[in-house]
């Protein structure tokens, strides 16, 4: 495989993270349009501790994604209060106002941006998008996904049969505000520079876009869109100039056609019921 296709893969699995960020909150019934800045927070971080202070990559990225956790926990309190656009909005801003705090701290580069940290392996990028991928698979299959349906599907009739609908939800926040922050810090190390730019609106429109088109109500689904986002410009690249208005008009057409996403859940029961017993 040629360097140019390896980091188009390294950026198929950090997008991948993103937007299993995305999928999570959905589950839920909400919609986060400021998860790029929860990915900033895990590059800064990250890049900090392992240029800085010297702590292996590992350890660093656990770090991170505990704290964007934590984060995201604060985060999902006050965003309980809201619902539909005035909730996506709200994240928005909270994307934008952690976009301009990098900008203005100088100690990270401030807008000249920061460098210095060592590149990563696709395996190791891999290891990662791969292990949260997986453990988000099993837990579609375990009783918090099902109570995370049930807010989604009607939250007031969730709250009258005794689930805890605010635990549910900031759970999710903080959960996908986790899984962000690894996909920053594995983005740092795989580009070595980082600047406020990166984590930018149109970088969380990425995530939001990876799952719509893949499909919103299976985790490969993000694996899908994250693959067609990145890879599909590419193969387009004969139409020069015209290749993202091609591009555009294929994602038009894919809702237009399958609102749903390449994948869903039907999909998967159709597959089970052809295996062979």
């Amino acid at each position: 495989m040629s360097t140019y296709y390896a980091g188009l893969l390294a950026d198929v699995g950090i997008l991948l993270l993103g937007a299993l960020s995305v999928y999570i909150i959905l589950a839920t019934g909400q919609l986060s349009l400021g998860n790029a800045g929860f990915m900033g927070i895990g590059a800064y971080l990250s890049s900090y501790l392992t240029v800085t202070v010297g702590i292996p990559l590992t350890l660093a990225l656990v770090i991170a994604a505990v704290t964007a956790g934590a984060i995201g926990v604060i985060v999902g309190f006050p965003a309980l209060r809201l619902n539909g656009i005035y909730l996506a909005m709200a994240t928005l801003g909270f994307g934008e106002m952690v976009r301009s705090f990098f900008l203005n701290l100088s100690p990270m580069g401030g807008s000249e941006g920061f460098h210095g940290m060592q590149h990563i392996s696709n395996g190791y990028i891999w290891s990662w998008a791969s292990a949260i991928l997986l453990l988000v698979m099993i837990l579609e299959h375990s009783q918090v996904w099902l109570e995370m349906r049930a807010v989604r599907d009607d939250e007031t009739a969730a709250g009258l049969v005794g689930l805890n609908t605010t635990i549910i939800k900031v759970g999710a926040f903080g959960f996908a505000a986790a899984v962000a922050a690894v996909s920053g810090g594995l983005f740092a190390h795989h580009h070595l520079y980082i600047e406020p730019g990166n984590f930018s609106f149109e970088r969380s429109i990425d995530f939001v876009l990876a799952v719509i088109l893949g499909g919103s109500t299976v985790s490969p689904g993000a694996l899908i869109g994250a693959l067609l986002l990145v890879m599909l410009p590419e193969y387009l690249r004969f139409l020069a100039e015209w290749r993202f208005a091609a591009f555009g008009a294929l994602l038009i057409a894919m809702l237009l056609l399958r609102r749903q996403g390449i994948l869903d859940r039907s999909l998967f029961r159709a597959f089970a019921l052809r295996r062979p017993a």
